[in-house]
């Protein structure tokens, strides 16, 4: 009976000390500077927090022989805030790194200007930083290429704007090819990426054959789109290319459908990316199509996981992926993670070698990243790389509607321009 005893005991005291130091495991930290209280930092917060828990339940990450939990600091940004300086996303960032001990980046800054500006901050401080949400600039990617000694720290996990273009031109080309459609009427935010989203996406329909027939800015904020939608239907346009970020988006399609202007509602809308656009609208956004940037963010089967990703988003926050930056957020949590376990150390430079040489099977595709320029390599085959979501609403869900190898359904029209 003694020998028993102390045997128990024994096998006690080495439980409660395997069990202290699984405790005692140092967390690596991921900063994240978010701009909190809009879409594009809240739902990239809850992704990141996603990615985190379900890593953490699995034992965490391995860094060489130790297993080490991953823990979440946000800092919120305010950079989409009207008003509010870029020194103030860059004192945040700063914040993460210098109290909050952050290892790594992930999330914004959202604001492009805000995103920029924090390059030199990551190369001051040599953190390694993967953008996820917001900040669609090219100039990004292509100041890494460019000065990649300074900027080697800066990956983007996201599509761009001229990616983004790319893609929305291809479906103005499908409807163009399905529908004999040929006018297209323009409204954009009087905000600089809305003007410049409009001005660019109007030349290149131009030249792919297509009639712009007008075109509005409108100041954030604008309660009444009528006039416009009167000018649209007059000239008889037969698309409605919207550019807005602003939740007032949501009066213009309530007045498009009252109206039952014969044009069909297609863009950047970001108040029509949340899964909650229908009950705002009362069904009045149904036919409206919209680009929420990244595969996953809408449910889709683009691969074995972005169902899984979905659902458990739903679970843990009772709702379905919100719109742009969800699903991008969510997989550099997972990007990091095989980088860190390749690398087998924290070190900035063994771990950008690893990220340059990541090649996973993601939610919204292949991920892997270009390496002279840090930019997700993207494609409309999952089989080769990021693919992109744009979908539509119909009957009351967010249908999936390129690419063409990833569509849930075809597009459609509503019966008043039949």
């Amino acid at each position: 009976m003694k020998k028993t005893a102390i045997i128990l005991l024994v096998i006690g005291l080495l439980f409660f000390i395997g069990n202290g130091v699984c405790q005692a495991a140092k967390p690596i930290v991921i900063g994240c500077p978010l701009s909190t209280g809009f879409l594009y930092g809240w739902d990239a917060e809850r992704a990141i927090k996603l990615a985190v828990q379900e890593i953490n339940a699995r034992g965490g990450v391995k860094v060489g022989k130790t297993k080490r939990p991953f823990k979440v600091e946000v800092i919120d940004t305010r950079d989409l805030e009207p008003g509010v300086p870029v020194s103030e996303a860059l004192m945040a960032v700063e914040k993460l790194i210098l109290e909050k001990k952050a290892d790594f980046i992930i999330g914004g800054p959202i604001r492009s200007e805000a995103a920029l500006a924090a390059m030199d901050l990551l190369r001051k401080y040599k953190k390694i930083s993967i953008l996820t949400t917001g900040a669609l600039t090219p100039k990004y990617h292509a100041r890494v290429a460019k000065y990649y000694n300074k900027y080697k720290y800066c990956f983007r996990i996201t599509s761009d704007a001229k990616q983004m273009v790319m893609d929305m031109i291809a479906v103005f080309m499908k409807i163009k090819k399905e529908h004999a459609f040929k006018r297209v009427y323009i409204m954009v935010q009087d905000v600089a990426h809305a003007r410049a989203g409009g001005k660019i996406m109007g030349k290149l329909l131009a030249k792919k054959g297509w009639e712009v027939v007008g075109q509005q800015v409108y100041p954030t904020g604008t309660t009444d789109y009528s006039v416009g939608l009167m000018d649209a239907k007059k000239k008889g346009a037969q698309v409605l290319l919207v550019w807005m970020d602003m939740p007032e988006s949501s009066i213009l399609l309530k007045q498009w459908a009252d109206m039952k202007i014969k044009c069909l509602p297609f863009g950047f809308i970001c108040a029509m990316e949340q899964p909650g656009a229908w009950k705002a609208t009362g069904g009045k956004c149904e036919y409206t199509m919209v680009d929420p940037v990244n595969g996953g963010n809408v449910p889709a089967k683009i691969t074995p996981w972005t169902m899984k990703f979905v659902n458990a988003y739903k679970k843990m926050w009772k709702i379905e992926p919100e719109g742009y930056g969800t699903s991008s957020s969510y997989m550099a949590v997972y990007v990091l993670k095989d980088a860190i376990e390749k690398a087998g150390t924290l070190d900035s430079d063994k771990v950008i070698k690893a990220l340059e040489d990541t090649d996973i099977m993601g939610v919204y595709g292949r991920i892997r990243f270009d390496k002279k320029s840090h930019q997700v390599i993207a494609s409309t085959d999952p089989k080769k790389g990021a693919v992109t979501c744009i979908f539509q609403w119909q009957a009351g869900k967010r249908v999936q509607v390129y690419p063409p190898l990833v569509a849930e359904g075809p597009i459609k029209l509503p019966p008043w321009m039949k």
